[in-house]
């Protein structure tokens, strides 16, 4: 039995109207965000949304904008109509948060809306029922108030998908605090069931608001971004603020990113600021992030999906580095050397230390086997060894070296004393050194005490007690050196005596071939054999020992996905942190109190010392707060 096709006809205007929010509006929590879009691009400055069972009941958005004029009130709630744009240039470039005009209409059609809106200078405002489009004059101060009643009533299978009040108002919840960070002159207030649940005040101050609304342990634990780079296209400029390593979470549900003040959810950006955490942050952990981007309109598109949460770049790749290197930059200093500014720290004291720098084919004194390259002695004074460490070579400094960029007083005070006299007065690792009096005040690490059980080095500071893992530290100063040194390196290729080919699909053929400049800057040269088989003909040198195959389709992934690839860079720096990691100092090796000095001053010299190169904590303190507190002192 065979059923006769239907007729092709056009499609009801109600229907019509039901599709179209099926695509806007997917839950309370979008009718806020909408609703807030408006009140935002009124110039509202306080706004205030009132919710019942979670949305579903009521949602209630109330702002003193500019308000609308009662004879466009019945055309705001058309479809396609809005007030932002006027022609394809204006879509193009657009300015505002709201721009399609659907917003109104589409929640008109599941849901009861009622309009009430006041013009500045009005005597009163108008009110409006969507529904029966009725229309008489109501008590409003200037601005408008929107009230969605019953969301779902006319689609009742839709309602059945909602989940439970709470959880509907959380993600209500969300669309705010959202809003609230982009916008910390807005006053933002959320009642449910007639209780006050969240309010955010109006302030002139981001930080500010960025405490109200993420609280103040993320501004203790987060650093400020500010990154401004001019490209072809105009000025791109990174702000906001980046939580330290310490300041993880196991989701990520604290990555806030933003496009001129609009928040979007872009695979690219998150890729960009994840990869800047990589050698700090450890395992899986998620960082914490509130970045704003400032771009010209005219090169981001923001009409890419119907909730206007995505957006697509005309230049991924120069927005993929923007944001990478604002990240990078800002977590560079470790709070060592943030402390050492703060405390006015000479320079001297940030020295980098020749204790603790390379040198090619320097005598190894670990048990451990050598690795590829080897390490220089740690000693500060050449040709110091003490009866007390006849199975501790010294490490050996360089000739006229500083420990840590001051003389000790005994070598100012007779500076024509012999090396053997000299040896005979060198502190041991068990005696306090008093010489001269360091000024360990202006040190942010202190100065070393004492080690424990060969790993930990105790040092005392003006706050208290620092407790410094001592292989993890070392580990960071030999990485960043070995990262510093091939950076300033120039790239150098290795050609494949035989190329290394594998099946590749079309996509991957298509950004090889796209792509083969960025390749070429990378170090990598690949190219089609045919449609299906690529071929691996150089690769960079530091890399030569990697699986080309594997690092090449990566590499590939990562550019067809984000326009840009650290794949090279990751991979490198796994091979460094290897190499670092075998060339650290290991447990058990006692140090004297000149070695875990040098290494002290070290790690406030070098970038990224609060974390080793797996992400595990370096050094903590602990404050004389802190330690009376253990000792019940004061109470």
């Amino acid at each position: 039995m065979t059923t006769q096709p239907r007729p092709i006809a056009l499609l009801p205007d109600e229907l019509i109207s039901q599709i179209a929010a099926g695509e806007v509006v997917e839950r309370p929590a979008a009718v806020v965000r909408e609703l807030l879009d408006n009140a935002l691009d009124s110039g509202a400055t306080q706004i205030t949304v009132r919710l019942m069972a979670g949305g579903v009941r009521l949602i209630a958005v109330e702002d003193n904008g500019c308000g609308i004029p009662p004879e466009q009130m019945p055309v705001a709630l058309q479809r396609h109509a809005t007030s932002k744009i006027r022609s394809l240039h204006d879509l193009e470039s657009v300015a505002t948060k709201g721009f399609r005009g659907e917003a109104l209409a589409a929640i008109a059609a599941v849901s009861e809306l009622t309009l009430l809106s006041a013009t500045a200078n009005a005597a009163h405002g108008y009110f409006l029922d969507a529904r029966s489009g009725e229309m008489r004059p109501g008590a409003r101060a200037q601005g408008t108030s929107v009230e969605v009643k019953e969301l779902f009533f006319s689609t009742p299978a839709r309602r059945k998908f909602l989940k439970t009040d709470t959880t509907e108002l959380a993600h209500c919840l969300d669309a705010v605090r959202r809003q609230a960070l982009a916008h910390p002159a807005v006053g933002f207030a959320v009642w449910h069931e007639g209780k006050l649940v969240e309010q955010w005040r109006s302030t002139l101050d981001a930080n500010q608001r960025i405490a109200d609304v993420l609280g103040a342990d993320f501004i203790a634990q987060s650093v400020p971004v500010d990154y401004s780079t001019s490209t072809a296209g105009g000025l791109v400029r990174v702000y906001g603020r980046c939580g330290l390593p310490d300041l993880n979470r196991s989701r990520a549900d604290w990555q806030f990113a933003y496009i001129n003040k609009r928040f979007v959810r872009d695979k690219g950006i998150a890729h960009a600021a994840r990869s800047a955490y990589e050698d700090v942050l450890h395992g899986q952990r998620q960082p914490a992030w509130v970045i704003y981007l400032h771009i010209d309109p005219m090169r981001v598109d923001v009409n890419v999906h119907p909730t206007k949460i995505e957006v697509r770049f005309r230049d991924s790749r120069e927005v993929h580095r923007a944001v990478h290197q604002a990240i990078t930059q800002a977590l560079a200093p470790s709070r060592a050397a943030q402390a050492g500014a703060l405390s006015g720290a000479s320079s001297d004291a940030n020295t980098p230390d020749p204790a603790f720098t390379l040198a090619a084919g320097a005598p190894h004194t670990s048990s451990h086997p050598a690795p590829a390259w080897q390490q220089r002695n740690m000693a500060l004074y050449p040709n110091h060894h003490t009866a007390s460490q006849p199975h501790y070579p010294a490490w050996q400094a360089q000739e006229g070296a500083s420990p840590w960029g001051y003389v000790p007083a005994s070598a100012q005070a007779a500076p024509e004393q012999s090396a053997e006299q000299s040896t005979d007065e060198t502190p041991s690792a068990t005696t306090p050194n008093n010489a001269g009096n360091p000024p360990h005040a202006h040190w942010p690490l202190g100065h070393a005490v004492a080690q424990i059980h060969g790993i930990y080095i105790l040092a005392e500071n003006a706050s208290g007690m620092v407790i410094v893992d001592m292989h993890a530290a070392h580990e960071r100063i030999l990485y960043e050196q070995l990262k510093h040194q091939l950076a300033h390196a120039p790239l150098h290729r290795q050609n494949l005596l035989i190329p290394a080919t594998f099946a590749a699909t079309a996509h991957e053929v298509a950004t090889a071939e796209q792509c083969a400049s960025t390749l070429e800057q990378l170090g990598l040269e690949i190219t089609a054999l045919n449609a299906q088989t690529l071929a691996i003909r150089t690769m960079p040198a530091p890399l030569a020992r990697a699986e080309p195959v594997a690092l090449a389709r990566q590499v590939l992934a990562e550019l067809a996905q984000h326009g840009a690839s650290q794949a090279l860079q990751r991979a490198r720096n796994e091979i460094l942190a290897t190499m670092a990691c075998h060339g650290a100092v290991r447990a058990n090796r006692r140090l004297t109190l000149e070695e875990m000095n040098a290494l002290l001053r070290q790690m406030e010299a070098t970038e990224r010392a609060d974390q080793c190169n797996h992400g595990r904590p370096t050094w903590r303190q602990l404050s004389m707060h802190e330690l009376d507190a253990l000792f019940l002192r004061g109470q």
